[in-house]
């Protein structure tokens, strides 16, 4: 049986990957799980391991060639005989079937069926050897485009890649959708996906006197598309609460010399944080869900494991969100060690592919520049994120029975932006405030 081994999804933002070095060549055994070879992106530099135990048949990129994620990057067989490609190939690989919204049929059956039946079929079901991505893909199916119209569509994305604002634009521009005839009429397109009111373009002078230009580069590009689609696809909400750190400072001071010495890192204030996030998210299971927006009436899908994300900017630029798995199940100490590890990590690419998927729920520390409040962007298919700002001594009102005083207290805003299609004001509210309650009545 062959086995077709693809170019891994690493991160929301990160759509393509550089070879680095193939491990195994044609002709080659290899065991479940064995490293095939090296990969880099902007964020991530790691290796593939292969899927199933047999002998590399076929490569088809060469090392030093970027490919798409979900790309085919080489065939493995699982039987014993196997015929062997002694050189990589040069063409492009097809999407994997997982990616795939429909079936794809032989390139011998669109022959047989002839010009009416291509023009007719929705682009969704192509054997193009154009790669679309799957929204792409989805956004033309549910216009009837078919696959010949959509391979006309001007790209504006990298390498002239057609891009989810090409097809919305190119659907407005007055042409005109096939009958939609795959789904009843009640299952309408969802309002994320349709075209937007046109705004005015700004006419950019490049010959005035005093400017430079500053051309996106890889990592920065792919930033900017999972904010935009985030925005786009998500109503962003945002509550922000004011939080007295006495407590936490307190136990904080009484461990740090002691904590540092066991352990050789600093103890901050981010796994205490992290501890009343997690104590929250399971008091509101609802906050760490994701929503199925595939059908209609959408699916909130809650995690009973809480997967912690924390947002690092890179020392080349841009932001990675490395993720602690099951960190509802660590202590104080154990949070410290993962956050402080996959940070210093994440700032010089040596994350593996692992550690940066599956967060259910992300913390943004832009306090660490010395920022009070910020609003953030959610970061996708998540439904919430939380902003802390640095802590900065402030006169605060002590109540008491003997009247009202003011003393200067350790004091920090949070900001919760949340997903309005499933989190409302009062659920929002009645979570950032249970973050608040947890650290304010910290007990060491």
């Amino acid at each position: 049986m062959i086995v077709d081994i693809v170019m891994p999804k690493m991160g929301e933002s990160i759509m393509e990957g550089t070879i680095l070095k193939w491990l195994k060549k044609p002709g080659d055994k290899v065991e479940r799980d064995e490293p095939i070879l090296e990969i880099s992106t902007d964020k991530v530099d790691t290796e593939v391991p292969s899927p199933e135990a047999g002998i590399i048949t076929e490569l088809l990129f060469k090392e030093n060639e970027v490919v798409e994620i979900g790309k085919i990057l080489a065939r493995l067989e699982t039987d014993a005989d196997a015929k062997i490609e002694t050189k990589a190939e040069e063409k492009p690989a097809e999407i994997p079937a997982e990616t795939k919204p429909e079936t794809i049929k032989p390139a011998e059956e669109k022959k047989q069926a002839g010009p009416a039946a291509e023009t007719d079929k929705p682009a969704a079901a192509s054997t193009s050897d154009k790669f679309f991505s799957p929204l792409v893909l989805n956004i033309a199916r549910k216009e009837g485009i078919p696959l010949g119209e959509l391979e006309g569509i001007k790209g504006t994305g990298q390498n002239g890649r057609v891009t989810k604002n090409d097809v919305l634009e190119y659907v407005k521009s007055g042409r005109k959708p096939a009958p939609k005839v795959e789904k009843p009429a009640v299952q309408t397109q969802p309002a994320v996906q349709k075209p937007k009111p046109e705004l005015p373009k700004q006419e950019i002078n490049y010959d005035e006197d005093g400017i430079s230009v500053l051309e996106f580069d890889n990592i920065r590009q792919k930033m900017a598309e999972h904010m935009v689609a985030s925005v786009s696809i998500s109503p962003h909400v945002n509550s922000i609460s004011e939080c007295d750190m006495t407590n936490v400072e307190k136990a904080r001071s009484a461990m740090a010399a002691e904590f540092e010495k066991k352990e050789g890192i600093k103890l901050t204030y981010m796994p205490f944080i992290s501890e009343a996030v997690i104590k929250a998210l399971k008091d509101f299971p609802l906050v760490n869900s994701v929503i199925d927006d595939s059908s209609v009436p959408f699916k909130a899908i809650m995690r009973s494991k809480v997967n912690l994300g924390f947002a690092v900017a890179m020392e080349n630029g841009g932001l990675i969100v490395p993720v602690v798995k099951n960190a509802d199940g660590m202590n104080l100490t154990g949070l410290a060690r993962n956050i402080n590890d996959l940070g210093k990590r994440a700032r010089v690419k040596k994350l593996t592919l692992d550690e940066i998927q599956g967060g259910t729920f992300t913390i943004s520390n832009y306090g660490v520049f010395g920022n009070i409040i910020g609003t953030m962007v959610i970061n996708q298919p998540q439904v919430a994120i939380l902003g802390i700002g640095a802590v900065k001594k402030r006169p605060a009102v002590l109540e008491t029975d003997n009247g009202d005083f003011v003393v200067i207290k350790p004091m920090m805003y949070l900001t919760l932006s949340f997903d309005h299609r499933l989190i409302d004001g009062a659920l929002g509210g009645k979570f950032l405030m249970r973050i608040v309650h947890y650290l304010e009545n910290y007990q060491a």
